[in-house]
This record gives structure tokens, sequence and C-alpha cells, in this order.
């Protein structure tokens, strides 16, 4: 009996870290597409939120990429909860929507490229 629930905790535990894992990666798909979106301008940010920022400002504020996109991925909080908050237990729903987001932006941000003739 003991054995059994010490197991099960261990498998919810593994499959938190996963979906913790899947909300950093998904975080940083995000990231790292809006980046290649700023790469061809003369600035550059050490902290991710002037990244963000910058291009909320100067993209989504403008309406180049959809607010939806920027309330989504900024909004959601999901990578800082998996990556500093000890106690926060990641869902399969929350990965599962990080990555619909992640996909999302990336696709956005692809089409941005092709149309400026970079990708």
């Amino acid at each position: 009996s003991t054995f059994a629930s010490t197991n099960t905790m261990t498998s919810t535990s593994e499959s938190g870290r996963k979906y913790k894992a899947a909300n950093n990666r998904a975080y940083y798909s995000c990231y790292h597409a809006i980046d290649a979106v700023l790469a061809m301008e003369p600035i550059a940010f050490k902290k991710h939120k002037d990244t963000l920022g910058y291009f909320n400002k100067n993209y989504v504020n403008k309406e180049i990429f959809p607010r939806e996109i920027g309330k989504k991925y900024l909004v959601g909080g999901y990578r800082h909860k998996s990556d500093y908050d000890t106690f926060y237990i990641a869902s399969r729903e929350d990965a599962l929507e990080q990555i619909g987001v992640a996909k999302e932006v990336v696709e956005l941000v692809k089409d941005y490229l092709v149309q400026k003739g970079l990708f």
C-alpha cells in the first residue's frame, strides 16, 4: 500500500516535470522566433522582458502581429512558474496550450520572414 502510493507520487512527479519542461520549450520556441524577427534591427536586449516589451510595442501594438499572440504568449506565465515555482504542478492541459501557442507564434513569424524575403 505504501509502495503503491509512493509509486503513484513518483509517476505524477515525473509527468509534472515533463509538462514543466514542455512549457519551458514552448516558451523558448516563441522567444527565439520573436528574437529572429528582431535580429534584423540594430537592437539587442539582455533581458527577455525587454525583448518581449519591444516586440509588443513595435510589432503587436502596430498590428504587424495579432494582439492575441502577445496576450496568449505573455500573459500565461507558465514558463516562469515551471522554472521557478517549486510547488507549481504543470498539467497536460497547460503544456498542450503552451505548445499550441508556440506553434502559432512560430508559424506567424515564419510567414512574416517569408513575406520579408528572409526565409
